[in-house]
């Protein structure tokens, strides 16, 4: 499901825009000033952005140039201004589009459909995809080696992630220590299964909720860890 975020200050209109989009299947999320809407844009995954051009704090411009800065997901612009100087200077920061207000809910769908199915062929032709496991709110890409917790990205070590991506890979699958030592660290385990168990730890403070109730890496007492999907 493609994520979409509107940053947009007129909440009536947000969430017109917001209703629209998610009867076509789409994930949305709003934020209703420049400041907030540029940290939550630069800080999660998205895979397109909706930006009004008037904003409190920063403006649409700005948030456009941050984005395209690091990130190359499709830029609508919109806005009740009509200047072309307006269109050229947002086109110019690297948006894909600009709609200028009123327009009908229908065309701004039609246009995120036509801008996400082009931004995938152009990736899908220009790169192979990157190797990505979703298992219950993670997303681990193997490719980058990144991980992200209910769209909230996450740093691990590289044994940290290795661990977790071994666990993930083989889910409901039991592993003793002494097996997942071999397997991360390729020793034997001659009296440091010990280290399994303080990187379980770490891992479990990144991605689980209690880590007193573990969801994801289960321990089965007498044996050792298992990843529950």
């Amino acid at each position: 499901m493609s994520k979409i975020l509107i940053i947009e200050d007129e909440e009536s209109i947000a969430e017109l825009e917001k209703d629209y989009l998610e009867l076509s299947g789409f994930e949305v999320h709003i934020e209703n000033s420049g400041d907030a809407g540029l940290q939550e844009a630069l800080n999660h995954e998205y895979d397109l952005f909706i930006l009004d051009l008037m904003l409190p704090g920063v403006d649409g411009f700005e948030i456009c140039r941050k984005i395209r800065e690091v990130k190359n997901a499709p830029i609508l612009m919109v806005s009740a201004k009509r200047d072309d100087i307006d269109k050229i200077r947002g086109l110019g920061l690297g948006a894909d589009d600009y709609i200028t207000k009123p327009f009908s809910p229908s065309e701004l769908v039609a246009r995120v459909k036509a801008h996400l199915a082009r931004y995938e062929r152009l990736i899908g032709s220009a790169m192979p995809k990157n190797d990505i496991i979703e298992i219950r709110g993670i997303k681990i890409d193997k490719t980058a080696r990144r991980v992200w917790v209910n769209g909230e990205e996450r740093q691990f070590t590289t044994k940290e992630f290795d661990l977790l991506t071994f666990l993930a890979e083989h889910p409901n699958h039991v592993y003793t220590k002494e097996e997942l030592f071999r397997e991360i660290w390729d020793m034997e385990s001659i009296g440091e299964i010990a280290t399994v168990t303080v990187h379980i730890k770490k891992i479990r403070e990144k991605i689980e909720f209690d880590t007193a109730k573990p969801q994801y890496i289960e321990t089965i007492w007498g044996v050792g860890y298992r990843f529950k999907v």
